[in-house]
């Protein structure tokens, strides 16, 4: 299957890359403002193509990485990408689960939609608002949605996502204090509504982290040269971090491993992690060369991985 970058290039390569460095920067300008939630920054379709090149990549590492830790805990069949604009949680997830066969994005904007239609004619793209039924799947992503909205309209989406989803609801934030603060509210309400957290808590308890930390992760995307241009960046890469939670049906999703919360630190002979353990804590835990095969593990372990590393 042709993948996002490559679609992406096909899609761009028409464009001169002065236009769509002039619209990034508006779009930039324009988000930064706090302009409006019911006033779509995209405007036309030279927007939605700058905003996806800009955005797309990222939003696809970050839900690819969120995708991964739900393991075999669910077989979706069928999506739900709320407010996807031209579908980078959608690839991620076809990606991820390539049995699912129906997926359905849903966004204000038309010319989102008719960008990523070019990109993955499969999927159906239909226009949609904030209060609009969504329709029962097995699987409903919301990713970089729930900032643009009033608190108010926040806790009405995270309900329908949970009332339309079957199998998993998975939402995805800005790895920012507020993002975090956005997702911790949205776990405490799928979790009233009867869902188990799947990841990032080994626990269904309240959050651990206290004082001025917060629970993100990090995806890092390779660039491409159009993708540098667009960023006025000289790296090859970029870290994209994010704050998520993804909740199932299956009880058996938990379990007693712990999450590791921050890049690891070496010293000779000794690993630190970070974790946050099922028991709610959140702290490091040292594992020194003494431990052998444990030590080893902990050389492997990323932020984001469980803690200690699930028997195979």
């Amino acid at each position: 299957m042709t993948d996002l970058r490559e679609a992406l290039d096909r899609l761009l390569e028409p464009v001169p890359p002065k236009r769509l460095a002039e619209s990034v920067q508006r779009l930039i300008a324009d988000y930064r403002s706090g302009r409006p939630a019911d006033e779509p920054l995209i405007r036309n379709m030279v927007d939605a193509t700058a905003y996806a090149a800009y955005r797309m990549p990222a939003t696809h590492a970050a839900v690819g990485a969120v995708l991964e830790q739900l393991g075999d805990s669910v077989d979706p069949r069928s999506i739900l990408d709320v407010g996807g604009g031209s579908g980078a949680a959608t690839w991620a997830a076809i990606e991820r689960f390539p049995g699912i066969q129906e997926m359905t994005v849903l966004d204000q904007v038309p010319e989102a939609l008719k960008l990523g239609q070019r990109m993955l004619p499969r999927a159906t793209w239909q226009e949609w608002h904030l209060g609009e039924p969504l329709s029962t799947v097995d699987m409903v992503l919301v990713s970089y949605v729930l900032g643009e909205l009033t608190e108010d309209a926040q806790r009405d989406l995270v309900e329908a996502a949970g009332a339309a989803a079957e199998q998993a609801v998975v939402i995805v934030e800005p790895g920012t204090p507020l993002g975090y603060r956005r997702i911790l509210e949205a776990r405490d309400r799928l979790i009233a509504g009867g869902w188990t957290v799947a990841a990032p808590c080994p626990h269904q308890q309240a959050c651990g982290m206290t004082g001025k930390d917060w629970c993100h992760f990090t995806a890092r995307i390779n660039r491409s040269a159009l993708h540098r241009r667009l960023k006025s960046a000289e790296l090859g890469y970029e870290d994209e971090k994010f704050s998520y939670v993804a909740v199932t049906k299956d009880v058996a999703a938990t379990n007693d491993q712990g999450r590791v919360v921050r890049h690891p630190a070496f010293r000779k002979g000794l690993v630190t992690l970070q974790v946050c353990n099922p028991d709610t804590t959140v702290g490091p835990t040292l594992v020194s060369k003494r431990e052998g095969p444990r030590y080893k593990q902990a050389r492997d372990a990323q932020w984001g991985d469980e803690w200690p590393q699930p028997s195979e």
